[in-house]
Formats: C-alpha cells, structure tokens, sequence
C-alpha cells in the first residue's frame, strides 16, 4: 500500500506542496474524505483551509460510479459515456437537483454562517484523497477557477491516469504522488480507507486556525 491513511497521504502531499508555503495558499478539500487531508496540509502550508463543494452524478444503476458532477453554482460536466451508461437527459435533470440541493444544505452546515472564503489572486490548491473518474475534480476545479485564482493546482495522492488527463485543461497544475497502471478504485491504495462523516467535517472547519509560523521554518 502506497498509504496507511488519509493522513500519512496527506503528509507525504504536504512534502511536494511545500513549495506554495511562500504564498499562504487557500487550501479546498472536496468533502468529505479530504477534509481531513486538506487540513494537515493547510497547517503545513502555514495556509487556510475551506471546502470547494461538488457531488457526482451518479450512474441510474450504480450510485458508486460517476456519469458527471455538478458544483455549488450548478455547473455540471456530464462524462461522455453518461448515455451509455443510462443516464438520459430527464435522468440527469433529476439528478442534478437532488445533488445541487444536498450541495446547499452542506454549505449551510460545514460553513454556517460565511460564504466560501476569498480566493481572487491566491494560490489555490484543490485537494482530494484520489482521482477514479475525475469527474468530481473537473466540477471543483472549473468552480475555484471562475473565482479568479493567481493559480490553481490540483493535488491528490493517486489517480488514474486516464483521469489525469481529464483534470490537466482544468488547472494550471497537477501534483500526484502516485498514477498506478493497474488502477481500480482510490481505496485500493489505502491499508485504513474510512468513511469521514458531516460531523467530522463541520468540526474540522470550525476549529480550525491558520498557523502564525510555519513548523518547518521554526
């Protein structure tokens, strides 16, 4: 296994991010399972951290799989096999407003009160604990990208490469520790792989503080 957890791949990231510690970066989790990753890197950094809110659209017969994502905004990217995979244009209407108002009900629950924070001129740094499809990433980084960045990575610790392909037009940056030939599935690169729930997240982002000094600058 390339990881023991979320936060060993997180640190092993952290490592090939320390290079944007300079520019105090606005680091954005794609909930849930990063949100914990996201906040260990964002401490490293000496950076702040948020969420960048997105969900998949999920296949008609396989909720697992994704035919696409949508962002907070309502922007969707639809996957050129969706069709195939019976996902037709009412399904996909049907879907895009169930996920889209899941979308609203976690940002008033991870972020009560504020909207997302500011990234204009910023490096932003887009995290998730891996890439299948990258359909969710695509969804995350055109939503950060229309916020007007100074610039945009994406960084993850393994993903298909058919994936990285998809996600490169979408930054400016892609930083991947691991794209294996014999990838199946993210969790399959993990030895711990568990679920992150709402509580943990919205705990998360609240108690969070950015750094006055960066640990490996001390």
């Amino acid at each position: 296994m390339p990881f023991h957890d979320r936060i060993d791949a997180a640190r092993q990231l952290g490592g090939e991010l320390r290079r944007f510690a300079v520019d105090r970066p606005v680091v954005l989790a794609v909930p849930r399972g990063a949100v914990p990753m996201a906040e260990a890197i964002a401490r490293e950094l000496g950076g702040d951290l948020d969420v960048v809110l997105v969900r998949k659209l999920r296949a008609p017969f396989n909720p697992e799989f994704a035919v696409g994502a949508i962002d907070e905004a309502g922007w969707c990217y639809v996957a050129e096999y969706a069709a195939g995979a019976g996902a037709n244009p009412a399904y996909l209407e049907r879907e895009k407003r169930d996920q889209l108002e899941l979308l609203r009900r976690r940002r008033a629950s991870y972020t009560p009160g504020r909207d997302a924070l500011p990234v204009a001129g910023r490096v932003a740094i887009v995290v998730d604990d891996g890439l299948a499809t990258g359909a969710t990433m695509i969804a995350a980084l055109h939503g950060v990208a229309a916020r007007k960045p100074k610039k945009l990575v994406c960084a993850v610790p393994v993903a298909s490469r058919e994936a990285l392909g998809k996600v490169a037009p979408y930054c400016d940056e892609i930083v991947c520790l691991e794209s294996p030939a014999d990838f199946q599935a993210v969790g399959q690169f993990y030895a711990e792989f568990p679920q992150v729930d709402d509580a943990e997240v919205g705990a998360i982002l609240r108690g969070y503080a950015r750094p006055r000094k960066l640990e490996h600058s001390a």
